[in-house]
């Protein structure tokens, strides 16, 4: 239990540091993605922004020339882009540029060596086709451009902006901001599988309690209010079933205490009586008579193991083939019949009131439980009194049981209470006892010698049937047992 609990511990805490990592790691995709992309925009706009000054300096100062533009031999000063209509800026974000003519033709160049390190393929003419006042990236001897071409009537001038400075920052930013957030990653990681680690700790408290049960500590329960509120109902869980397994396990204590004391007696009984037939011999008619003392012994033990075995068998609950309709006036009016020739001899009555309808379940489990409980009720009913049989038809949960979850789930359910009068009077605390097995209030008395299972397998019987079964003390006095069915 210890191992699988470590694992699963660990289970949880790796997968919740893997979807912790996944979630960071996504996050941080993002935040590099729109801090690359703010940066890259905020570069582009700038960029855009010279390119434009540049190109309205451009077309204002060809509208402006009337002149014959000289071959591309002529100097500087003759050309469309001398110093006094260059923008102040030109210079600081070095600008180039050409100026052909319509055909294509390269006229002038600024700076002047900017031609020589044109391509061999290069054509002006071919990048104006292509974009047509639009700007365009380009690269020239792996130096990259933003560019424009812009054109009037008799030329075509082009204006670069060379912008390796910008890929490089980018470059550079992008390796800083990766490292930042790879450490920022690995930070948050580190701290969200110390937390969990930490939160998950506690569960060592647990694995030690488990560690440690055994017979003579049932009785350990985890401190809840030690726990973090994720995992106190994992402690309460913990000590609610430890409570149920502890008394279970008190239970099943008694219960075999019990049965190997009520087994040790008639085996004794049997033993002993053995051993003195044959000290001597006998006669046949004390052979006899002590064979028909063995018998009912031997009938004892029998009905005991009978009871035990049907107590274990109705544990299990009833299969979908138990399940029939049964008949309670005609089963009742039966057993009623054949008790009332038993309880003539103390003067016992039997009343019957209500409306007994049918039921769902096994005629000969439900015929043993009403019969049962009207022997126990002629046994210990007072002599010269009634013994009242009543039928109520409830809805929606049951009378006997306070608590809602040990209600029945059905609609409609039949109650059937058998009352008797007792000699001697009888409190809720000690009625409540006479469930258990092998139990008996009134040790001392003869008259019945029973073995204390009858109203063990009443409850038994009920609870395989999904009902419930209880005992009500009324005035002392008043002895009720009341046993609640599904109804057909």
């Amino acid at each position: 239990m210890n191992y699988k609990l470590k694992n699963r511990r660990w289970s949880l805490l790796w997968r919740t540091i893997f979807l912790l990592t996944v979630f960071v790691i996504i996050s941080q995709v993002i935040i590099y993605a729109w801090v690359q992309r703010s940066v890259s925009g905020h570069f582009e706009q700038m960029d855009s922004e010279i390119i434009t000054h540049a190109a309205f300096n451009l077309r204002k100062r060809m509208g402006d020339v009337n002149d014959h533009i000289e071959p591309f031999t002529v100097s500087k000063s003759q050309s469309l882009i001398n110093d006094n209509h260059l923008h102040s800026s030109w210079l600081d974000y070095d600008l180039k540029t050409l100026v052909a003519d319509k055909k294509g033709k390269l006229l002038s160049s600024d700076p002047s060596n900017f031609i020589h390190n044109l391509p061999p393929d290069f054509s002006l003419l071919s990048l104006w086709q292509d974009h047509h006042d639009q700007q365009f990236m380009l690269k020239i001897n792996n130096r990259h451009y933003r560019a424009i071409i812009i054109r009037n009537q008799e030329v075509l001038a082009f204006i670069a902006l060379p912008i390796d400075v910008h890929h490089q920052y980018l470059i550079q930013f992008n390796r800083q901001l990766t490292l930042i957030l790879t450490a920022i990653t690995l930070l948050l990681v580190s701290v969200a599988a110390l937390s969990v680690y930490w939160g998950f700790a506690p569960l060592a408290t647990i694995v030690q309690k488990m560690q440690g049960i055994n017979l003579q500590r049932l009785d350990e329960r985890v401190g809840v209010d030690d726990m973090p509120l994720e995992l106190r109902p994992l402690a309460e869980s913990y000590n609610s079933m430890m409570v149920k397994l502890e008394s279970n396990f008190e239970s099943l204590s008694r219960f075999s205490d019990n049965i190997a004391h009520e087994l040790r007696t008639p085996i004794a009984t049997l033993s002993t009586q053995t051993q003195v037939m044959l000290t001597k011999p006998r006669e046949g008619n004390e052979y006899i008579e002590q064979l028909h003392h063995q018998h009912d012994t031997l009938e004892q033990l029998s009905a005991m193991i009978n009871n035990m075995l049907l107590l274990a068998k109705t544990q299990k609950g009833l299969s979908d083939s138990q399940i029939n309709h049964v008949d309670t006036e005609n089963l009742i009016t039966k057993l009623v019949d054949y008790y009332e020739m038993i309880a003539e001899d103390r003067g016992i009555t039997f009343e019957r009131s209500g409306e007994f309808k049918t039921v769902l379940g096994d005629e000969g489990l439900l015929q043993r439980l009403f019969a049962n409980l009207m022997s126990n009720a002629i046994y210990y009913a007072a002599s010269d009194s009634t013994i009242m049989i009543s039928a109520t038809v409830i809805t929606s949960g049951s009378i006997i049981d306070i608590a809602k979850e040990d209600a029945l789930s059905s609609k409609e359910s039949l109650l059937i209470t058998v009352t008797n009068r007792l000699d001697k009077p009888l409190n809720q605390s000690e009625a409540d006892k006479l469930f258990e097995r092998f139990y008996r209030h009134d040790k001392t008395s003869h008259q019945h010698s029973g073995t204390g299972l009858g109203l063990s397998i009443v409850q038994a019987i009920a609870n395989a049937h999904k009902g419930k079964v209880g005992i009500m003390i009324k005035d002392d006095y008043y002895f009720q047992v009341s046993v609640e069915l599904l109804m057909a």
